[in-house]
């Protein structure tokens, strides 16, 4: 099992790299008074078939040639509904998929958020020619970062560039512990 949801996070978006998606939306929302913490990962990849949906949450079911057993989505699936939570897979073919967990947040088997912020850099920075929407809602309060409208400003340069590569560093972290006000999740 991940330590951290953050891990299962770039693991469906990992997933979703890998069927092709040239847009994925990533959304981490806590609520302190409902006592939720969802996750939902959406993209415009291929997609999957009825059967693939129906087989995705078997950890002896994977699409992967190199390994026998694909544990991510099973795994994820298990920590979120060890919470009280709720985890749920949709997707077609052509059109793309929509992961959405819901976790119980003070629940005691709640595993940490993590470092979500290292998560959607890496994603970002590795993954240039995809499009990434990552918004970050505690209680209400939120921060959106939207890699179209940074492509936009910045013209050719790369995201690895190390002064934009410190500049998303930066501003994950910044705005994260403005909406959160520093709270560990």
């Amino acid at each position: 099992m991940m330590t951290e949801i953050a891990l299962n996070v770039l693991d469906v978006a990992e997933n979703s790299v890998r069927a092709d998606a040239s847009y994925i939306e990533i959304d981490i929302a806590a609520d302190t008074k409902k006592d939720v913490l969802e996750i939902i990962v959406r993209d415009n990849g291929c997609g999957m078939s009825k059967e693939q949906v129906k087989r995705v949450t078997d950890p002896f079911y994977t699409t992967r040639t190199t390994r026998k057993v694909g544990l991510g989505i099973p795994f994820f699936k298990q920590a979120a509904e060890s919470t009280g939570g709720s985890f749920k897979i949709e997707s077609r073919e052509n059109e793309g998929t929509c992961v959405k967990a819901v976790f119980g947040l003070s629940h005691i088997d709640r595993m940490p958020l993590g470092d979500i912020n290292s998560t959607i850099y890496t994603l970002v920075v590795f993954n240039e020619a995809i499009d990434f929407h990552y918004r970050y809602s505690y209680d209400g309060r939120e921060f959106v970062f939207d890699t179209k409208q940074m492509k936009q400003i910045l013209g050719d340069l790369s995201f690895q560039n190390a002064e934009v590569s410190q500049f998303i560093r930066d501003y994950l972290d910044t705005n994260k512990a403005e909406v959160d006000g520093g709270q560990t999740l």
